[in-house]
């Protein structure tokens, strides 16, 4: 039964707490009426807001199925095994740990099995694409370990894997992460396996932005080649915001103690019953139509910007991400984020490699889910180059996103 755009739970609200209400009645209106184009953000399905509006909330459930610390589990074990059966189907893993409250939390949990303080870690430099994760000295993981960052070839924006080996071998490092917040090609696991292997090296795959694609067969899995897998539920998977970690039955025991007790208390039960709700979805052919659909979208679209005169870093896109250089168009990251926002166009900064300023990042996993298709991509195309270069009234175009927005709403009366 689809969602209405004021659900009764809403309703309810607007009885007992009118000012909360408001709020979530106007973060509703601005997620239907302009277009979200954030990479990491997507809209869920009815089943898993009612997943994660359910009464499984309520429930304490410290430990895992069959070994709680509370009493009352028994319905709560039966939907995290069903989201452990299911993400280890989907991925093809033999142990899944699904009780990760984020892809932050997941990737610490990886290095907890893996590393000890003081480890050195090769990972993706943060002006390259790297996470926080990945060794940022405001982060626990920059604290913690001896990060040393590879990057991307400045001519084409694309890993040198050969490079890596070399920077591997240079610092024998005791862990390699592959993964990114703003790369967009195919990352080669098998080449990052061979270089690990090299090196004596383990290897962490942060799968948080493509496994949304993995699991729609629209990019190559990581499972068969990394020790652990991180990733998020939401984004392209279109799950609820948490994280989950895939391994070899070996690793089981060590992963799931690094989850709980080691880094995190209590599971989310509601969000767990709503990552298997997601994971049941992306297991049907209609979400393996949708994740190519996400990317023939993000190739339709970084084609019709680059004809706009946006620089788009790699040439184009294997995924839904897609990076862009203003600078062409004489604006700054920054600036041209602004003018879209204004606009109704909301999407992010990001580092630029080499470069000084920052770039934007978009994705269209979002406007996809929504229903929109190759007419829509080059309409948002025109829009997006006319508001950044100015020659577009924000206002102007602030009407034609309302309307756009509004023939694909995100969740249907």
């Amino acid at each position: 039964m689809p969602v209405t755009t004021e659900p009764a739970p809403i309703a309810e609200l607007q009885r007992q707490d009118p000012e909360l209400a408001e709020i979530l009645l106007g973060e509703t209106a601005r997620q239907s009426d302009s277009l979200q184009l954030i990479a990491a953000e997507n809209f869920t399905s009815p089943a898993v807001l009612t997943a994660l509006g359910s009464p499984l909330a309520n429930k304490y459930a410290e430990g895992y199925p069959g070994a709680r610390h509370h009493g009352g589990c028994e319905l709560v074990d039966a939907a995290e095994r069903l989201a452990v059966d299911r993400a280890k189907a989907l991925f093809g893993a033999e142990h899944a740990n699904v009780q990760a409250h984020s892809g932050s939390s997941a990737v610490l949990a990886a290095y907890a099995v893996l590393l000890k303080p003081g480890d050195t870690v090769l990972a993706m430099g943060l002006p390259a694409g790297g996470h926080l994760t990945h060794g940022s000295p405001a982060n626990f993981s920059g604290r913690w370990f001896d990060f040393v960052p590879y990057g991307v070839d400045p001519e084409t924006g694309l890993i040198d894997y050969e490079e890596v080996r070399q920077t591997a071998r240079a610092h024998r490092p005791k862990a390699i992460v592959c993964g990114s917040i703003s790369y967009p090609r195919h990352i080669d696991y098998a080449a990052f396996r061979d270089i690990a292997d090299d090196v004596g090296a383990h290897l962490i795959a942060d799968a948080a932005h493509p496994i949304g694609l993995v699991a729609g067969g629209a990019a190559p899995n990581p499972v068969p080649y990394a020790d652990i897998v991180c990733a998020t539920t939401h984004k392209v998977l279109r799950g609820p915001r948490g994280g989950m970690l895939l391994c070899s039955a070996e690793l089981s025991d060590r992963v799931d103690r690094a989850v709980f007790p080691f880094t995190q208390g209590g599971a989310q039960m509601h969000t767990i019953a709503a990552k298997a709700a997601a994971f049941g979805e992306a297991a049907r052919p209609a979400f393996t139509a949708y994740a190519h659909q996400v990317v023939a979208n993000a190739r339709l679209l970084a084609a019709a910007l680059a004809a706009e005169g946006f620089g788009v870093t790699t040439g184009g896109t294997d995924t839904h991400l897609i990076n862009l250089d203003p600078a062409p168009l004489g604006v700054e990251g920054p600036v041209a984020r602004g003018r879209l926002a204004s606009a109704g166009m909301i999407l992010d900064t990001c580092a630029l490699p080499y470069e000084d300023g920052r770039g934007l990042r978009l994705g269209t996993a979002a406007v996809t889910t929504q229903g929109m298709g190759e007419v829509e991509m080059a309409h948002i195309a025109v829009l997006l180059s006319g508001v950044v270069r100015g020659v577009l009234d924000a206002r102007e175009a602030r009407e034609e996103v309302r309307d756009l927005a509004g023939r694909f709403p995100p969740y249907p009366a």
